[in-house]
């Protein structure tokens, strides 16, 4: 386990970078024409961001980007 000492500007400017991150991701996950390997690792990049983002906003916060629900075919 690793440790991070950081002031809340810096907290900020991290939550901003996830979300933004994690915006483009769920729009690029929309893209049809995105074959469906590269969105499923997208979707595992989107899931990783979404933990670390847990980690910096309330849980209200959170709900907002919960990770989409993985569409089988």
């Amino acid at each position: 386990m690793l440790g991070l000492m950081i002031n809340e500007i810096e907290q900020k400017e991290i939550e901003y970078l996830l979300k933004r991150e994690m915006e483009e991701l769920l729009l690029d996950l929309s893209d049809s024409r995105i074959d469906h390997i590269v969105k499923r690792a997208m979707e595992e990049r989107y899931q990783i961001l979404y933990n670390l983002f847990r980690r910096f906003v309330s849980e209200k916060e959170s709900l907002k980007y919960i990770p989409p629900k993985r569409k089988h075919k």
